[in-house]
């Protein structure tokens, strides 16, 4: 191994580690996509015949808002593959279809986003639903990538369940596994439609919150925890009282916080109550795992392995909490969300808590990989020749994206002032707001913000493909006390 260090090489790596790099890369890609097409959205906003009948907005935000969900999907995906041989203690059960069905799915994200640049529209048919657009925002894709999302989703869990049930079974395992079994199961939810628009989006929720909100945040805690062992050598029983913890919040945070979604689709007035009080809890245990941990290793004197990703776990404990947590509870108790719903706050609370929850822990997860694909090589202080393309990198994401989101906020106080609370929700009062001097101002600093943030992911980009490559120093790893 010690002649490895410092080139890729995929001796180093194993069955399912090889897998999650092509998550990984895949992954990658998508985020660029994503960026690249929310940069030309936020123009639009500002030039609205920028690339009309060519490119049109409602286009390119569908493009932006599906490759975040399929990168982040991806990055999630890879990063269970790049724990599982390891917690099981077992070699990957099922890997050649686990590469096939990569490959498969990777071809129809590919088809699908062709089709969304250059096909966009098609008729109000049975067909169209199937093949081009479903026409559910945020969950646009067509049918048959549904089913195609559902096989994927239920190979990789047979992959994961067989693994551990011949392996080693541990916390981190059952949670996963019940997890998955969520994830496939709340996806269908979003498979069919009902004529009725109140039940029709009451089931379109379940998908848009339930599936990210719930499942999404399980898998994070599970890899989370993982992670904290590795850089930090935390001992696991504390991580995983957290992770238990964690799937008990859920139960009265994510899934009874969907009803701040119900307030205005018809839905019964008690969930204004229920919605408006257990939107904010799902983030804490998690910023109560990192405490925890880090806490934990400074007792017992362990440095960490790997300064980027721990700087990037520490960014996803707080940018989870405020971006899921504050920036979410501030505008979900129903006598607030009368006024913000739909409008640039919104979308503030969108931005930071996806990047906040979910772009950081994958971020996390890349260098994790990138140190073991370059033979276990040297990541933590001192780095040779590249130490500050991560430094800058996380800087300006993270400034980027706050500074996105305080603008999106200020853009959201003009809409609910003018358009809610003096015009009433009128049209007039949609278009005043929109030509107001302080929203088209807030516009111009998320474009401004948008292209650091750019900035910022190209030098992550450029870190990843450059860190550790004229080191000869090994890592020195921490143990967790099992």
């Amino acid at each position: 191994m010690a002649a490895t260090i410092g080139k890729l090489d995929s001796a180093n790596l194993n069955g399912g580690q090889k897998l999650a790099v092509k998550y990984f890369i895949t992954a990658m890609v998508l985020f660029g996509a994503q960026v690249l097409f929310g940069l030309i959205s936020g123009l639009q906003y500002l030039k609205p015949d920028l690339f009309y009948e060519v490119l049109d907005f409602n286009v390119n935000r569908m493009v932006h808002i599906n490759a975040m969900i399929v990168w982040l999907l991806y990055g999630f995906l890879g990063s269970v593959y790049w724990i599982l041989e390891d917690e099981a203690q077992h070699e990957v059960v099922g890997l050649k279809l686990g590469n096939l069905i990569f490959w498969v799915l990777t071809a129809a994200v590919a088809v699908v986003v062709l089709v969304f640049l250059f096909v966009q529209v098609g008729p109000g048919k049975e067909s169209s639903i199937w093949l081009i657009n479903e026409g559910r925002e945020y969950i646009e894709a067509p049918r048959w990538a549904d089913i195609g999302i559902v096989v994927s989703v239920l190979t990789f869990f047979y992959n994961v369940a067989a693994t551990f049930s011949k392996g080693r079974y541990t916390g981190i395992g059952g949670v996963l596994l019940l997890d998955l079994l969520a994830l496939f199961g709340i996806y269908l939810a979003g498979m069919f439609y009902t004529t009725n628009i109140s039940i029709d989006q009451y089931w379109w929720w379940w998908v848009i919150h339930l599936w990210v909100e719930a499942t999404w945040e399980v898998m994070v805690a599970c890899t989370m925890a993982y992670a904290l062992m590795k850089v930090l050598g935390v001992r696991r029983k504390i991580v995983e009282i957290w992770l238990y913890i964690e799937v008990a919040l859920m139960f009265g945070s994510g899934i009874l916080g969907i009803g701040h979604h119900y307030f205005w689709i018809g839905t019964p007035e008690y969930w204004f109550t229920i919605g408006g009080f257990f939107s904010a809890l799902e983030p804490i245990p998690l910023v109560a795992m990192v405490v925890h941990a880090i806490f934990d290793a400074g007792a017992n004197k362990i440095k960490n392995s790997n300064h980027p990703t721990m700087a990037w776990l520490i960014a996803h404990a707080f940018g989870n909490f405020f971006g899921a947590g504050v920036w979410g509870f501030m505008h979900t108790l129903p006598q607030i969300n009368l006024y913000t719903h739909g409008t640039q706050w919104s979308a503030s609370h969108g931005h930071f808590a996806f990047f906040g929850a979910y772009a950081t822990i994958n971020i996390a997860y890349f260098y994790i990989a990138m140190q073991q694909w370059r033979g276990k090589v040297w990541m933590a202080g001192d780095q040779i020749g590249n130490g500050w393309k991560w430094k800058w990198s996380i800087g300006l994401l993270n400034l980027g994206m706050v500074g996105m989101v305080m603008a999106m906020l200020v853009s959201g106080y003009v809409q609910s002032q003018i358009e809610r609370a003096i015009e009433g929700s009128t049209w007039a009062g949609y278009f005043a707001a929109q030509a107001h001097p302080w929203f088209v101002q807030g516009m111009w600093w998320r474009e401004i913000f948008g292209v650091m943030f750019a900035v910022g992911f190209v030098l992550l980009v450029w870190d990843l493909m450059t860190v550790g490559k004229h080191e000869t120093r090994s890592m020195v790893e921490a143990k967790s006390a099992e």
